[in-house]
């Protein structure tokens, strides 16, 4: 089974749970997710079945949109509902709405954004959650552990790192303040690849000066495919046959990108990594059309519209190179 699966997560499992559920349901052992949602976190999740997981890294660069409910009045050290209290809790009064809505200025635009530390981005090759999950249990440690395990901190190498990931270059196309109700503040973003929520609102929380963490977030749109779009996954584990005919098409999961049709040569030489010429395809291609317009990935079709690869103009003029062969 080849194509893209598009589940509206709920909440509780784990991204690698939801993967390991759709495998047993549909019995595919090939599949992957295109992009984590926390647990508690629901909406849109890709995923990739079989051949389609070779594609995966061209869905997880998109574009996300999201709603998100952050509270204030307290942080936490996951900047999220399931962390542990850090700092002091608001004894005093709310920050106003209009102070609020100012303060997410500061979030709109391209910035430096500093990823939380329970976090899947990598310190020294090291995964940053597994780093602050280790300090966590050393900090709460009230005496030498007796039970004769190392302390996954007393590594120097381990002690030297740094707290917290390095900070990302990050971009919200949109941030709208949709309401807010007591210590509640729900918004509506739009953000790049590779943006944390959790540390938008622990940093609004800094800001204002009242803390604050993630309470609840919904993930509505990624890579241009909607939560409109999607199948529950208790229907999908209930029901494989309906979830097998929600697969999106190879050919059709990367509708961004241009599209080249090859003759049945093309198709030959592209399947043996060659360079493609206008001669390979039924239509031709020219300075002016798709193949060559686009500086990244041309979809590569046979004539029936399946989707053989992916190519990208290659160092000669006038010619493709095949960068991705689904054989």
């Amino acid at each position: 089974m080849d194509g893209l699966l598009i589940i509206d997560k709920p909440s509780g499992p784990t991204s690698h749970d939801v993967v390991a559920r759709v495998r047993r349901a549909l019995r595919e052992p090939r599949v992957g997710h295109t992009g984590t949602l926390d647990p508690a976190a629901t909406g849109v999740l890709l995923l990739v079945l079989g051949r389609a997981t070779r594609l995966a890294r061209f869905l997880s660069a998109g574009d996300k949109s999201y709603e998100a409910v952050v509270r204030l009045g307290f942080s936490t050290d996951t900047a999220d509902g399931q962390g542990r209290v850090i700092g002091p809790v608001l004894q005093g009064s709310l920050p106003s709405r209009d102070a609020i809505d100012a303060s997410l200025d500061a979030f709109r635009g391209t910035f430096r954004q500093q990823p939380p530390a329970f976090s899947a981005k990598k310190i020294d090759g090291k995964r940053s959650h597994t780093l602050a999950r280790a300090r966590a249990v050393a900090g709460a440690r009230l005496e030498p552990s007796r039970s004769g395990e190392p302390d996954p901190l007393d590594s120097p190498d381990l002690r030297d790192l740094p707290a917290l990931p390095a900070p990302a270059s990050v971009t919200v196309h949109r941030l709208d303040l949709v309401g807010v109700e007591a210590d509640r503040v729900t918004l509506s973003l739009d953000c790049s690849a590779g943006f944390y929520v959790r540390s938008l609102a622990h940093d609004l929380g800094n800001l204002l000066g009242v803390g604050a963490h993630l309470a609840a977030l919904r993930r509505t749109r990624t890579a241009g495919f909607t939560v409109d779009q999607t199948i529950d996954l208790e229907t999908a584990e209930r029901d494989p046959e309906r979830a097998a005919a929600a697969v999106i098409p190879l050919a059709d999961m990367l509708p961004r990108l241009g599209s080249v049709v090859l003759s049945a040569r093309g198709v030959r030489r592209a399947l043996n990594g060659c360079e493609l010429s206008p001669a390979d395809t039924e239509k031709g291609f020219g300075i002016g059309d798709v193949g060559l317009v686009f500086s990244g990935f041309v979809r590569l079709l046979d004539p029936r519209g399946e989707l053989v690869g992916l190519a990208r103009p290659a160092a000669t003029p006038g010619l493709l190179h095949p960068s991705v062969v689904l054989k």
